[in-house]
């Protein structure tokens, strides 16, 4: 007889199985109890580490992103490093996986929470500050116009345009995100560098 999993064992089981669920069924379709079934366990043992739906949920979608990361090399430009990240983020976001998002608005309504707190439980944003820690060393962007807005724009507009149109932005959105609406507000001011 197979002896009982914990601690990370059955956590992993748990969030697989979650996972499995939520691709299989959707948001509406994860149910606690498949879940735990699913995973070999009980109910109980599952509501003491996520005592909700949404915080299951949540939990195997910060896996799944943490499970496929983006890489960006230093590319020696900060707009082709951040195209380059904002791509990744874009073809990472399945059709389903913006789906689910719309699918959880009324638990998060419902737990007075919002999609910026699922944010907060998986955004790293260490990338980001990685490719914008090397343009400042090269002289494309002013640290002192990184206000959290700011540097959280190129991130926020993609989710945007994923949420608005059910699908990856092109190409060409990204360039217009990244040089039409995000390097204009970092880079250096011409007259001080003089």
């Amino acid at each position: 007889m197979k002896g009982r999993r914990r601690g990370a064992a059955l956590e992993e089981a748990i969030l697989d199985a979650a996972w499995a669920e939520l691709v299989e069924h959707g948001y509406a379709g994860m149910v606690l109890d498949t879940v735990a079934k699913r995973a070999g366990t009980s109910r109980p043992v599952l509501h003491r580490r996520w005592p909700s739906r949404i915080k299951l949920a949540t939990a195997a979608l910060a896996r799944y992103m943490v499970s496929n990361p983006i890489d960006v090399p230093d590319l020696g430009s900060v707009s082709a490093e951040i195209r380059l990240f904002l791509r990744g983020l874009a073809d990472r976001a399945r059709p389903d996986l913006i789906r689910l998002v719309y699918d959880m608005s009324g638990d998060l309504a419902d737990a007075k929470s919002s999609m910026a707190d699922v944010r907060a439980e998986f955004a790293n944003n260490s990338l980001l500050r990685t490719i914008l820690d090397r343009g400042v060393a090269r002289g494309e962007v002013d640290p002192n116009r990184l206000s959290p807005r700011i540097f959280a724009l190129p991130t926020d507009l993609t989710r945007h345009d994923l949420l608005m149109t059910l699908k990856p932005p092109s190409d060409e959105v990204i360039r217009e995100i990244v040089e039409d609406v995000f390097l204009p507000l970092v880079r250096p001011d011409p007259d001080k560098l003089r």
